[in-house]
């Protein structure tokens, strides 16, 4: 049976950031990309996504994004600056495995992939991301509802909905971007429990959000492990977003009291036809493949992982990146995948010199978690 040194599960831009950080370390990942290419989710989102951050921070490590670097990237750009860097990467990248299992074995892990093979690994990197199980929250009425329920996910273009009353749930940047370009071809509500809060894009001296968290620290400051999601996340908005809630296009409502049939039942007692609910929830980690490992430690409740910076409370040679607030604000984003990329592959490294050495591999755990 094949034997690698450390298997990278996700060849996004987490599993890239990743690959290049270990072979920085004299390592040799493989990266198992379950779908064609490696460009994580980016080729999913919505066709008129654009990023927040500039290109200018907006970087994987060893290669800049390129072009203007105050430009804020397109969607599909991001996707042709994933497949540059993969082409570029020293790394073996295998797109069309999706990995379903791992299993713990003396001194590694076993892989068990869709395909029926099977693969040894010293070590395991969960690269999939924050964003590959969409989170469909349980809405009164929901189950009943005999309309159209898409989460954003599914969401391309607002063509489709054309003429349409939507029900847009979120107070995010996706829903309130989603909100605002469907209120152009149809009428919109976004429902949401807490009100839209706003953040200036560029809130001081014309400079961007991103370079004040940098020049601050707050970009990289280590507070993941204190962190607490609030109800929501501040929209980021040049201005465009709050203006077209403060002209009704779309409206914006607390949440709704039921759902019942096709029609929805208002906070203030309005009932009215709905032909589409567009949940813009967010998404839950993608970790299926590790409850092999849950005795272990690897998976606490609702399957999110278990970890200090990336490093699993459960196995010293299992490790995440890309997890939302794994470390940092930046965390889940590409400008900060790569520092917690190299950290967990210092951590794999010592790892290895200490298993070459005959150390305890349980005290170097500890010991890189501190």
């Amino acid at each position: 049976m094949e034997h690698v040194d450390v298997a990278v599960i996700g060849g996004g831009q987490s599993g890239l950031a990743a690959a290049y950080a270990l072979r920085e370390r004299g390592l040799k990942p493989v990266v198992l990309e379950a779908s064609g290419k490696p460009a994580g989710s980016w080729p999913h989102y919505y066709d008129s996504l654009t990023l927040f951050s500039p290109a200018r921070y907006s970087s994987l490590p060893g290669m800049p994004f390129g072009g203007d670097p105050e430009r804020y990237p397109h969607r599909d750009e991001v996707v042709a600056y994933l497949l540059r860097y993969a082409d570029r990467l020293d790394a073996e990248i295998r797109t069309g495995r999706r990995v379903t299992g791992v299993h713990a074995r003396t001194g590694g892990f076993l892989l068990s992939l869709e395909d029926g093979s099977e693969l040894l690994a010293d070590g395991v990197v969960a690269a999939t991301g924050g964003f590959g199980r969409p989170h469909r929250p349980d809405l009164p009425g929901l189950g009943s509802f005999t309309g159209r329920v898409l989460h954003v996910t599914d969401y391309r273009t607002p063509d489709p909905f054309a003429d349409q009353r939507v029900v847009v749930v979120g107070a995010g940047n996706s829903a309130v971007q989603v909100a605002a370009e469907l209120a152009g071809r149809a009428r919109v509500t976004l429902a949401s429990r807490a009100p839209v809060t706003w953040f200036r894009q560029r809130p001081l001296a014309g400079r961007d959000l991103h370079f004040w968290l940098r020049i601050t620290g707050l970009d990289i400051a280590p507070l993941g492990r204190f962190h607490r999601s609030p109800a929501t996340m501040p929209v980021i908005d040049d201005g465009r977003y709050r203006a077209a809630l403060a002209a009704g296009a779309p409206d914006r409502r607390p949440m709704f009291t039921a759902l019942d049939g096709s029609r929805i039942t208002w906070q203030d007692g309005t009932v009215e036809h709905v032909d589409t609910v567009l949940l813009a929830t967010g998404y839950k980690p993608d970790l299926g493949y590790l409850a092999t490992l849950a005795t272990l430690g690897a998976l606490g409740e609702n399957g999110h992982a278990r970890h200090r910076d990336g490093i699993s409370a459960g196995h010293p040679g299992l490790a995440y990146v890309g997890l939302e607030w794994q470390r940092s604000l930046s965390s889940a984003s590409l400008r900060g995948v790569g520092r917690d990329a190299r950290r967990i592959a210092r951590h794999f490294a010592a790892h290895r010199s200490r298993r070459q050495d005959g150390g305890s591999p349980g005290s170097l755990v500890r010991r890189m978690s501190t």
